[in-house]
């Protein structure tokens, strides 16, 4: 069940022994990518970096795993992407689409709250049901441009008549152009369709 007010979230018990346990966002996706190909359980993992492990505040302490100690156990979505109706995909932390930080349209779609030392989305949380759609109009001048770049890192970015912020459980997002793409800050080509869908609960992760 996703997260609800006032409700507990997730469970504190010891890590199991066959925890997978990985240092980035983009070795999650790959263990999550991996195993839905294979047709495999997806398996407990252990964040020991990572914006998505920055979100749920964990300490990047490694041996956390392997001890006998209770560690907060959560679920957690995960964000399908379909790409101009046909290649498809998923990220766990995070998607961005854009040509430049400096001109023209950005869009990032966030479960994790963090990208890097940027506070993206400062209310998104990855086990809400929802997938938080940042965008960023090409109508933004190189000064805002800055001036967003240096409040991003603690999240004042917003509000801002230019730069918006919705939440979605399923959205389709189009592009100005075909534009390159990110998922867990690896390149995954360009697109100029997309349709985001958030599966809840889909994955436990322990931090």
């Amino acid at each position: 069940m996703t997260i609800r007010k006032g409700e507990s979230w997730g469970t504190l018990r010891a890590p199991d022994r066959d925890v997978t346990i990985v240092g980035s966002d983009r070795e999650l996706r790959h263990v999550v990518v991996a195993a839905r190909l294979g047709g495999l359980e997806l398996p407990v993992i252990g964040l020991s970096g990572g914006d998505l492990m920055r979100t749920l505040g964990g300490s990047g302490d490694a041996s956390r795993f392997v001890g006998e100690d209770p560690i907060p156990h959560l679920p957690i979505d995960i964000v399908t992407v379909t790409a101009d109706d046909s290649r498809e995909s998923l990220f766990l932390a995070h998607l961005v689409a854009r040509r430049s930080w400096w001109h023209g349209q950005i869009t990032a779609a966030m479960n994790a709250q963090f990208i890097g030392t940027n506070d993206v989305a400062p209310r998104g949380h990855p086990n809400d049901g929802r997938v938080d759609l940042v965008t960023a109009s090409a109508e933004l001048g190189l000064q805002q441009r800055w001036m967003a770049r240096s409040r991003v890192r603690l999240g004042t970015h917003v509000p801002h008549p230019l730069i918006s912020v919705r939440q979605h459980a399923a959205v389709t997002v189009d592009l100005p152009r075909s534009t390159p793409l990110w998922l867990d800050g690896e390149r995954w080509g360009s697109a100029s369709r997309l349709l985001l869908t958030v599966q809840a609960d889909a994955l436990t992760v322990c931090v």
